[in-house]
């Protein structure tokens, strides 16, 4: 990966990070119910699913490459095909907002992590996400296990970043994810750059 593709992928999973969205909600109502540790926990359990999901997928698509040779185009292709479907629906819901509610819980630090962790394994288009997302970035036929670990660690900066930012300024975080142009904007922002993605893999193909 060049430092282009690095901080491609990094604005992407950035972006997408920050639209409001249900693991959002959760981050928030934890946090500014059961204070920040909890809210951490919650970020934490949605960080450690996305890594699992991105393994999953950067592992697959890497054991297809070696098995299917040329006929990994067509997967390629579709990829390609599903960012730009990605792409166009997160735009088309841009005016759509996420309801939180506010339920107190005494509930451990193990119970906020698993709930996090749950939510994101629940989420299984997640897994298909990355496997369409990867190949834009990665020539997964040489990739080495450092490769694998810079991806993952992105991922952790990114979406832990984001997740965490939001449990620190839980209340004000709770405003902007009910509604706010912001959220819009980075819904506009994040399908075009899936857009432009998938339309560049087909290309690359």
């Amino acid at each position: 990966m060049n430092t282009l593709d690095n901080l491609a992928l990094f604005m992407i999973l950035l972006t997408l990070a920050a639209i409001p969205s249900t693991s959002v909600a959760l981050v928030v109502t934890r946090s500014a119910t059961s204070g920040l540790l909890h809210g951490t926990a919650v970020s934490i359990g949605i960080v450690l699913g996305d890594l699992i999901f991105a393994l999953l997928a950067i592992l697959g698509l890497t054991a297809l490459s070696e098995l299917m040779g040329t006929l990994f185009l067509l997967i390629r292709y579709t990829a390609g095909v599903y960012l730009i479907w990605f792409g166009i629906n997160l735009i088309r819901s841009r005016n759509q907002t996420i309801k939180l509610k506010r339920s107190p819980s005494t509930s451990g630090l193990l119970t906020s992590f698993l709930t996090g962790l749950l939510v994101t394994l629940g989420d299984v288009k997640a897994i298909f996400f990355y496997a369409s997302l990867f190949p834009t970035f990665l020539e997964l036929s040489t990739l080495g296990y450092a490769e694998i670990a810079w991806v993952l660690g992105v991922i952790i900066v990114a979406v832990g970043g984001v997740k965490l930012t939001y449990a620190v300024l839980a209340k004000k975080a709770a405003t902007i994810a009910r509604r706010c142009s912001i959220a819009k904007q980075a819904k506009v922002a994040s399908g075009s750059l899936m857009i432009g993605s998938g339309t560049y893999l087909i290309l690359k193909s």
